[in-house]
């Protein structure tokens, strides 16, 4: 093998020169303010916090007004089937002839004090346990607590005036048990309220006319 020849062949076994790589530019990240930062986590953790406590204070209300119900109204069955036994002392009172509770020498006078008072006595142990006796004789009649079974022609009462009461209603914790039923007044003059309010309803009629 000639000197030209092998020199050919090392040309031909060395690597080629690889060109230098171009390098590309790092992207640089923008500095971040660590007061900005911590500011920003302050107010985050402030506004979780005021959240955190706010339902705190809801679950507080909710819980301490369930609690309230469940006092107030624990008794509510119980003074329910209690109803019955105060109309029938009311019954039993209500039919008791004159002559009875004027007679000393056989006891009916007695008998009929006895049953007021064990009546009464209901009553009190009733409101004690927040059970409230509605007898709305001679007050406004209100639907929300008076049941109206019938009306009354009356041009002297005012109208809507309870006139007559055939069942004492009951209520616990402002909460009816049972509506009183009642007679209701009709014909009669307006109440004060109704007549300020009538001629405001007319003023408003005539503006939209």
């Amino acid at each position: 093998m000639t000197d030209e020849t092998a020199k050919a062949a090392e040309a031909d076994a060395a690597p080629a020169t690889e060109a230098p790589a171009t390098e590309t530019p790092a992207t640089e990240t923008p500095a971040v303010d660590p007061i900005e930062a911590l500011a920003q986590e302050n107010a985050e953790l402030k506004d979780r916090l005021l959240r955190t406590l706010a339902e705190m204070e809801n679950l507080r209300r909710r819980t301490e007004k369930e609690t309230k119900d469940a006092r107030d109204y624990a008794v509510t069955g119980f003074a329910r089937d209690l109803l019955s036994v105060a109309d029938n002392f009311d019954r039993a009172l209500s039919h008791a002839p004159e002559e009875l509770r004027v007679d000393e020498t056989m006891g009916g006078k007695a008998l009929i004090e006895g049953v007021e008072l064990t009546g009464r006595e209901l009553l009190k142990t009733l409101e004690k346990h927040g059970v409230k006796k509605l007898s709305p004789l001679g007050e406004k009649f209100d639907p929300n607590l008076h049941q109206a079974m019938f009306e009354i022609p009356n041009p002297q009462v005012v109208a809507g005036t309870v006139l007559q009461v055939m069942q004492d209603g009951f209520a616990i914790a402002g909460r009816v048990l049972r509506p009183a039923l009642v007679g209701v007044a009709k014909g009669g003059p307006k109440s004060a309220a109704e007549a300020a309010a009538q001629p405001e309803a007319a003023a408003k009629v005539d503006k939209t006319v």
